[in-house]
């Protein structure tokens, strides 16, 4: 069989459920089931895999889809316990004394706080997080899940203290060619990690100081009464202040201090510097910018979740660092459970639930549910019950409303994600084809040649869009950016730098990274929409960063 009629066959699976969700607007419930039965149907009839190892990819999938699902409800509870606390009309309060303005509060809310989030925690939760908040701020539900998942672009590569890098990259790139050519360069394999998180930050740095302007773009382009670029493009000094604010830091960090902070202390620096000049309207336009009467939104525009609370009562007597300190608790939570200079992230994750060789397989799936973000979401609504004093009635309410809305979830990541096992698993086989990532991107490196950097980041950005995950992108496709570098004869850690890059930029398509944010503001069913939005920025972040890893490699 050709390399590109496999190539062809193995993109038909992703290519279908784009067809499905963004060209017949199929909701993802639908779509998923049927991508899920493609996949499947390919990898027996062609790659030979047997029924037992389907079975056991699929396992390893609902694992995962656990992980996730438990993410989704400890964001999606703590929402709705300061819903019902009155705290998130303190919040929302807050940040319109900050400024009225809808593209500052872009700029603080979901690109700072959303990147400090990315940066403690990463695998989805600053979507899970940014969106409801915005959503609780008055934002339409389909605007707050395209800016959630327009986050989760600069900060993802060195989101979760560095896993995408320390894991992705270094657990996709270990093996004996790699070690042999570490050998010949007189490099340790620390080293070359650091030689790749340095390009990364630089392609990142040069590429994000725009993003809040494209965010900010984006709302005033597609939620603005005037449906004008022009409106979000009069605040571009302060949106690229903001931007510069985060990724100076970042850089510096990348470059000195290695992969583990990059994004967090780029964002725990830049937010009191960005709030402090949006308090004194510094480079802000004297007139503020917002979104036009709730009553004329469109249909397609809200969700499920409801956030509309009495602005009268008792919550005025709420100040607002309490109304915020559940969330700074789970931030400070979050860091001090990840960080390895501390025992506590060896208890958590010391508790694993294991099922190796599943059904007989090579294939295992594990999970450390102490150690997921859902459970320090969990602990901060806890804590918020007590601090915020609230009624039984209220609690019971917020953890019913969660368990509705988790259920929507639920059944479509638990197609989406076991699809995305078979895809990844498929090279394991007795047929002794390449698994089927591996196909398409070995046809891509053979037929765009010396140009191939161009391209580099794109395959990256495709493992995320098939994984939802900047990490099993690194891990799947490090090893064959690494590969391709060497046969052209071109500096290996500039492509695998692009590759991790490219994988950060894909995490704005990824599916189930859109269903999980969907799921939090209840916008479940319109997946394809927001896919059509945030297809815009990713093709910006290649497009950027191919043209720089050109720079880099030539010039």
């Amino acid at each position: 069989m050709s390399g590109s009629v496999l190539a062809l066959l193995s993109f038909l699976p992703i290519l279908l459920a784009a067809i499905l969700l963004l060209g017949f607007r199929i909701p993802a419930k639908k779509a998923m089931p049927i991508s899920f039965l493609a996949t499947a149907i390919m990898a027996i009839v062609v790659w030979k895999i047997p029924i037992l190892d389907i079975a056991a990819s699929t396992i390893q999938g609902l694992f995962i889809t656990f992980d996730i699902l438990y993410i989704i409800f400890g964001a999606i509870l703590l929402l709705n316990l300061l819903k019902y606390s009155r705290a998130l009309v303190v919040i929302r309060e807050g940040f319109a004394n900050i400024s009225k303005d809808r593209r500052v509060q872009v700029v603080i809310i979901a690109w700072l706080f959303g990147s400090f989030i990315e940066g403690a925690a990463g695998f989805g939760t600053p979507a899970a997080i940014v969106a409801p908040l915005l959503v609780g701020m008055r934002f339409p539900a389909f605007c707050a899940v395209m800016l959630g998942m327009m986050v989760q672009s600069t900060a993802v590569s060195f989101g979760a203290l560095g896993t995408p890098i320390l894991v992705g990259v270094r657990g996709g790139i270990q093996s004996p060619e790699f070690s042999a050519g570490l050998v010949q360069s007189g490099l340790e394999l620390s080293e070359y990690i650091q030689l790749v998180t340095s390009n990364v930050a630089l392609l990142h740095g040069i590429t994000g100081i725009l993003m809040p302007t494209l965010m900010v773009c984006m709302m005033t382009r597609f939620f603005g009464k005037n449906k004008s670029w022009r409106e979000g493009l009069r605040i571009l000094p302060f949106t690229v202040f903001g931007g510069l604010a985060f990724t100076l830091p970042y850089v510096l960090t990348g470059l000195f201090l290695g992969p583990e902070f990059p994004t967090l202390l780029g964002a725990l620096l830049a937010i009191p510097i960005v709030v402090i000049a949006a308090k004194r309207g510094f480079l802000t336009p004297k007139q503020a910018w917002d979104f036009d009467e709730e009553k004329n939104w469109p249909a397609t525009w809200f969700g499920t979740l409801n956030v509309k609370l009495n602005d009268q009562g008792e919550y005025k007597k709420m100040h607002l660092a309490k109304a915020w300190l559940p969330y700074l608790i789970m931030a400070g939570l979050l860091v001090l459970s990840r960080l390895p200079q501390t025992p506590i992230k060896g208890w958590l994750t010391d508790i694993k639930i294991m099922w190796s060789e599943i059904l007989g397989t090579s294939v295992s799936a594990s999970s450390s549910p102490l150690y997921l973000p859902g459970t320090i979401l969990l602990i901060a609504g806890i804590i918020t019950i007590g601090l915020h004093k609230m009624k039984l009635a209220d609690v019971r309410t917020a953890f019913t409303n969660s368990t509705k809305m988790l259920l929507s979830a639920g059944f479509v990541l638990v197609f989406t994600i076991p699809m995305v096992r078979i895809y990844i698993n498929s090279g394991g086989n007795p047929s002794d084809l390449p698994g089927m990532p591996i196909a398409m991107a070995q046809w891509v490196a053979v037929t765009v040649g010396d140009v191939y950097p161009m391209f580099a980041p794109s395959i990256g950005a495709l493992g995320a869009f098939i994984a939802g995950s900047n990490t099993v992108s690194n891990l799947m496709f490090t090893l064959f950016q690494f590969g391709v570098a060497t046969e052209l004869a071109m500096p290996t850690f500039i492509i695998v730098a692009l590759q991790a890059v490219g994988a950060a930029a894909g995490n704005m398509i990824a599916i189930h990274n859109v269903v999980a944010a969907s799921a939090t503001v209840g916008f479940l069913g319109k997946e394809g929409m927001v896919l059509r939005k945030t297809m815009l920025p990713t093709i910006y972040y290649l497009f950027v960063v191919g043209i720089l890893g050109l720079i880099f490699i030539f010039f």
